[in-house]
């Protein structure tokens, strides 16, 4: 038998099995990272474990050439100096490139057939969810971006970076070269007419032609974010600081009801004054009141994602994630061919993370917990969430 060396057997047997644990940890989403910026991080750590341990292969092994060890799918190409490398030498190159290169692709993969299989065969998810495109009302559509320039639709999600994508469909529609989408305030993406709603189409054309020719061919994505640290930056945003629509409408009626105030502040900037504002607890005990909805939907900063982008009935081209979201919408930027014309906006710094959700929940009485879950709990499953088991048991 011949001598195999110790470097062969490390690197063609056991490196490979490591970086294929790291490639399912990468996947699944299953670290020890509790941040989505550590998350980050420990992708790009993987990447590089993988680059790394392919130019070692190929640099250490006596019968192992750069020439020969580059060659995967057409070898007889390449000049035959060097003897070809072994099967597992080349598996393990296909591994690399697999691993380095078409990750965030598997991940779109995987996503969308979770999304589909959950549709398909969830009675609960996907019975009340079974209708045409015609049966659905305009406000229902008034979340899809359309930008028949470039063959886009967006169904923005509050609290979801919708607002850095609302400048992009917005530079989008501006004549090249565009400009950065950060220079465009946020004022200005929210007037009126500013963007092209599917909702604002004429009915008829809607129903007859336009919105099933756009649905069918246009490129149709939307980002989503773990539902509970959804609802905390609602939170934070609308009822932390100053905006007076929302204390008005929302946020007095709350302190009443669940703050036993009879008669809260009349103006916010009063109520600010005197440190008066819902708790945390206060805005989860008005969702969790069956009589919030019995008045009016949820309004759309907190609606259930489902409920604003309909997944079980519109198909998808691509799913991003909050917690991935500079990748996210690097790739999509690539498969739209505007990697080179558009920079999408970095995060803000103060973005709501999930190392923060137990801290917020400690107030929240664990039964509530329960029902809070159960009442987002279709967002969860649709969209690869998981559980939040330590919120919901002692």
């Amino acid at each position: 038998m011949d001598h195999v060396p110790l470097t062969d057997y490390v690197l063609f047997r056991f490196y490979p099995v490591i970086c294929f644990h790291f490639w399912f940890i990468h996947q699944t989403g299953l670290s020890p990272c509790k941040s989505p910026a550590a998350m980050t991080t420990y992708k790009r750590s993987l990447l590089l474990v993988g680059f790394v341990g392919s130019l070692f292969v190929m640099l250490s092994s006596d019968h192992f050439s750069l020439s020969r060890g580059l060659c995967i799918y057409n070898c007889n190409t390449v000049p035959d100096l060097y003897p070809a490398p072994g099967a597992e030498q080349l598996w393990f190159l296909q591994f690399i490139v697999f691993f380095a290169v078409d990750i965030p692709l598997q991940a779109q993969k995987m996503r969308k057939q979770l999304l589909k299989e959950m549709c398909d065969s969830d009675k609960d998810v996907s019975s009340k969810r079974r209708r045409s495109l015609e049966e659905i009302s305009d406000k229902e559509l008034k979340n899809f971006i359309v930008d028949d320039k470039h063959g886009i639709i967006y169904c923005f999600i509050p609290k979801v970076a919708c607002s850095n994508w609302k400048r992009v469909m917005f530079v989008l529609k501006q004549n090249e070269p565009y400009k950065d989408p950060l220079s465009v305030p946020t004022d200005v993406i929210h007037e009126p007419n500013t963007l092209t709603y599917l909702n604002s189409l004429p009915r008829k054309e809607r129903k007859v032609r336009s919105s099933k020719v756009r649905l069918k061919h246009y490129t149709k994505f939307l980002f989503v974010r773990d539902p509970f640290v959804r609802l905390i930056s609602a939170y934070r945003d609308k009822f932390h600081r100053h905006n007076d629509y929302f204390y008005q409408n929302y946020g007095r009626d709350i302190l009443q009801l669940y703050g036993n105030m009879s008669t809260p502040p009349q103006t916010e900037d009063e109520a600010f004054a005197l440190g008066i504002r819902p708790s945390f607890y206060n805005f989860i005990q008005y969702l969790l009141d069956p009589k919030t909805e019995r008045k009016a939907p949820f309004e759309p900063h907190w609606r259930q994602m489902h409920r604003l982008c309909h997944p079980c009935l519109i198909d998808y081209d691509f799913i991003g994630h909050q917690e991935s979201l500079q990748e996210d919408a690097n790739l999509l930027l690539k498969i739209l061919r505007l990697e080179d014309d558009i920079n999408f906006p970095p995060s803000p710094e103060n973005v709501t993370t999930s190392d923060s959700v137990l801290d917020w929940f400690s107030g929240v009485p664990l039964d509530d917990r329960r029902k809070l879950y159960k009442l987002y709990e279709d967002d969860f499953r649709l969209f690869g969430y998981r559980k939040p088991n330590k919120l919901l048991h002692d």
